[in-house]
């Protein structure tokens, strides 16, 4: 007999004490069918949980005879207690499990039955159905007999049982009368596999066969004589479901993917409309509607052309076909699972399972219900994937393709006269090609719906008890529920409209360690030394403008903004809080001074873009300080100089009878010139402003237009159109900047901060080359503030040069710092391209709360 078993569920042996059961799966282990680990015996968790291997009551006196059988069923109940335990983690886990045990009642089959169905795995049966008197016979035999009236009770069960296991709902049912001339087949997991030369996985395709075809070509694949697509380098091609409906060629995009899944160049995945015409082909009474029934007129004209019979062949393949699509495919990458692909989504516990739970779950996805037009209202089943493999996905259309929580949705809506997209893997790149036209003929075009909805309010419900995000350049930065509290209640009350916060800019760590000099804290020597360690050989260093940082989001009109935003403006501009900078009217005066500039140089019209998206810094200090400033700074200078005036000059006067004051004298003429200097310091950056005229803008970054990010440019470009900028208005101010290449340019940079600094210059920003920049793999601060040693003076407070108070501030800890600034400038990028793709402000909005919210985690506020 042949026995074919399945690469995971449970295999339920079934047969009186003595039927071979054991002594059967000892010989599969032997000859290297099945492993060790795959038997679970209830005779080997009994002895695990009481180290009795058996309990012999016979010819004992009734009481130490019931006594006795207490303990065995004692003894029982813990170990199939803890075999269930086993068996369930192994159900979890896809594997697969042989069950020694009689298994005779009903009872304990049904808890394994329903166990299986819990865990969405297969159960089989193998029966041992041997004559009593062999196993008599064999009792006998043993070395802990049962006993003959055992084995009798026994065996009259099993002939009654044996008659409904039938009716029970296994996969298979063996049925064995001996274990000899047993052939066992054991079969690989069908919906695994191997990526080989690489695939490519196309999103939904509706019947837009053409478009398929050019994607195909995009991708390199080429058609052969036999009519085949197939890709030089050995690649297969994959569907991802809903290759038929809506669409003009349904008919002939169906047949296309039969034949290649034929030939095995191809892969396609069961989806609701594939299972749904499937159905159909099959004759059970099916509602053809949301663009099924087109297919059903591509049949009728096909069989107009060629005929009732070829048409129902047809039928049949394709029903067949259709009916056989597994669920989802796992593929693997070295023998490791790495990806999946599903049509509507999957369970973390379903991956690699099939069953009709699984099934049903990999076509719809998760849904709630049904919407007042009769569609199913979509929940968000990818919050809740854990697990490191990448799912690509599709059904529900988007504009562009959505990474989310190691999720891709690659549906961007082809038969709604969207795109249609493959993604490339293990590369990771995205291919499109778009619609010749809208096919679908729909009122509620999914890809309209979803930009009218782009601008919805988000649901505060994801973000308040935690949240991750999922970013391309960190992968996974969680968002604590300790700390996003506080920054919903800043978004909510006091920050600008989030439709226009689309952006907070990062914390700037300084070196990451302090100056190795004497008389320094900080130095440029230590933030080279940390790009240089890291394989960074040329570098920027940018004069450091002290002012406020400001975000300034201008748009080319009215419209555009209307179109981005939901509002009409020309712009606004905000602090690293999200708060707005200025008051309305100064905003909207230096807005409309801005635009009027921007249009008569025509800046929008060159870069083909209704908005630009600028990180600067806006001067005098004063503009935000002002009250700091007056409350605390000047407050502390003045009774600085004023206190210690006066006590210089007490104890000038003392010294001149006690010459052991000399010493004293010195300290407080010290102190007293570090008061001074603090007053220059923070004197030198204010002014007085008259009107916006005396407002100077630095932009240091251009991040967005409408239509791009700028994040794969060097940080020369950035101060190259930071020059443009100061050409086309005067409200913006040129940076000076500095190339690191060499020693000699080191020097001269540090030259250059001594001379600056000494002047009382707030410092300069090191910077790599490159906006994102990384060492083997690990993200790189993206800039270093070297702070000179004037106006560290604000920072520390005016003796912090003092000897005791220097070698205390050198010990500080960067470290958090480092890591606050990289998850908010990862955080920062993942929100601006996401806005950049259309992606709706809710997924804008949960990169900007996670910055926010990290600003409130405690970090000294001084580095």
């Amino acid at each position: 007999m042949q026995i074919v078993l399945p690469h995971a569920g449970i295999v339920l042996l079934i047969g009186p004490s003595n039927s071979g059961k054991s002594t059967w799966l000892k010989s599969m282990i032997e000859k290297e069918e099945i492993l060790p680990s795959e038997v679970v015996s209830s005779d080997a968790f009994r002895i695990l949980v009481s180290d009795i291997e058996f309990i012999d009551w016979r010819g004992r006196p009734k009481d130490e005879g019931d006594n006795l059988m207490d303990e065995y069923q004692s003894i029982s109940g813990e170990a199939f207690s803890m075999m269930d335990s086993v068996i369930e983690a192994r159900c979890r886990l896809n594997k697969l499990t042989f069950i020694d045990a009689t298994n005779l009642h009903p009872d304990d089959r049904k808890r394994y039955i329903s166990l299986a169905q819990k865990n969405n795995v297969p159960i089989l049966s193998i029966v041992l159905d041997i004559p009593e008197e062999d196993l008599l016979v064999r009792d006998e035999q043993r070395d802990y007999p049962r006993g003959k009236r055992r084995i009798k009770q026994q065996y009259q069960t099993f002939k009654r049982e044996k008659r409904v296991l039938k009716k029970e709902g296994y996969l298979s049912l063996y049925t064995l009368k001996g274990t000899e001339d047993i052939q066992v087949i054991r079969r690989t997991n069908p919906i695994e596999k191997d990526i080989q030369n690489g695939i490519d996985i196309i999103g939904d395709i509706h019947g837009c066969y053409k478009e398929m075809i050019l994607v195909l070509e995009k991708l390199g694949y080429q058609k052969n004589e036999e009519g085949l697509y197939l890709h030089p380098e050995g690649r297969k091609f994959v569907s991802i479901g809903d290759v038929m409906s809506r669409g003009p060629e349904s008919l002939k995009t169906m047949l296309f993917f039969y034949e290649h899944v034929q030939k095995n160049v191809a892969y396609m995945i069961d989806s609701n409309h594939g299972w749904k015409i499937a159905r159909w082909l099959d004759g059970r009474d099916v509602t053809l509607n949301h663009g099924d029934e087109k297919v059903e007129e591509e049949f009728k004209a096909y069989e107009e052309e060629y005929g009732s019979e070829k048409a129902e062949e047809t039928k049949q393949t394709l029903k067949e076909f259709l009916l056989q699509a597994p669920s989802h495919y796992v593929f693997t990458k070295n023998d490791v699972q790495t990806l999946v692909c599903v049509h509507a989504g999957i369970k973390d516990a379903f991956i690699g399972k099939q069953s009709e739970a699984v099934r049903d779950f990999c076509r719809y996805g998760d849904t709630n219900g049904f919407d007042e037009k009769g569609k199913p209202v979509r929940k968000d089943w990818y919050i809740s994937h854990k697990k490191s493999s990448l799912i690509v996905w599709g059904h529900d259309p988007k504009p562009q393709p959505l990474l989310i929580n190691n999720t891709i949705n690659i549906d961007q809506g082809v038969v709604f006269g969207g795109a249609l997209t493959a993604f490339r893997y293990p590369e990771g790149e995205f291919i499109s090609v778009q619609a010749s036209q809208d096919f679908s003929g729909a009122d509620d075009n999914p890809l309209r719906e979803w930009e009218k909805n782009r601008l919805n309010p988000p649901n505060i419900g994801k973000f308040v008890n935690g949240y991750t995000v999922l970013t391309e350049k960190m992968g996974e930065i969680k968002i604590h529920q300790d700390i996003v509290k506080s920054a919903i209640d800043t978004v909510s009350h006091f920050t600008i409209p989030i439709e226009q916060l689309i952006y907070i800019p990062p914390t700037m760590s300084p070196t990451p360690s302090p100056s190795a000099l004497e008389n320094y804290l900080e130095h440029p020597k230590e933030a080279i030394d940390y790009y240089r360690s890291h394989g960074i050989q040329t570098m920027i260093a940018e004069k450091k403008h002290m002012g406020s940082r400001a975000i300034l989001f201008l748009f080319k009109d009215t419209e555009a903004a209307k179109k981005h935003t939901g509002f009409e403006s020309l712009g606004v501009i905000y602090t690293r809080t999200g708060r707005r900078f200025f008051d309305v009217a100064t905003e909207e005066e230096l807005v409309l001074k801005i635009n009027q500039d921007l249009h008569e140089s025509g800046y929008f019209e060159k870069y083909d873009t209704d908005y630009v998206l600028l990180d600067a810094e806006i001067m005098p200090w004063n503009l935000k300080a002002k009250e700091l400033i007056s409350s605390q700074y000047a407050h502390v200078s003045e009774n600085a100089i004023l206190d210690r005036t006066m006590l210089k000059e007490k104890i000038a006067e003392a010294s001149r009878e006690n010459m052991e004051l000399k010493g004293w004298l010195e300290e407080y003429e010290q102190k007293l010139e570090n008061a001074y200097t603090f007053k220059e310091v923070f004197q030198k950056y204010c002014w007085e402003i008259e009107d916006i005229s005396s407002i100077q803008i630095a932009p240091f970054h251009v991040l967005a237009h409408s239509n791009e990010t700028f994040f794969d440019q060097p940080h020369t470009w950035h101060m190259e159109m930071n020059r443009e900028f100061a050409i086309r208005s005067s409200l913006f101010v040129e940076t000076e900047y500095k190339l690191i290449t060499s020693e000699a340019s080191e020097e001269e940079v540090i030259k250059w901060w001594q001379d600056i600094t000494s002047e009382g210059h707030e410092g300069i920003v090191i910077k790599p080359q490159f906006y994102i920049s990384r060492n083997k793999g690990k993200l790189l601060q993206p800039a270093i503030k070297v702070r000179g040693r004037k106006y560290l003076n604000i920072i520390y407070g005016m003796d912090y040069l003092l000897p005791k108070n220097l070698e205390r501030l050198k010990s500080r800890n960067t470290g958090k710092k480092q890591k606050l600034a990289l998850r908010e400038f990862s955080l920062g990028i993942e929100g601006i391209q996401r806005y950049v793709k259309g992606e709706s402000i809710e997924r804008v909005h949960e990169c900007v709360l996670g910055t926010l919210a990290m600003e409130s985690d405690p970090v000294d506020p001084r580095l």
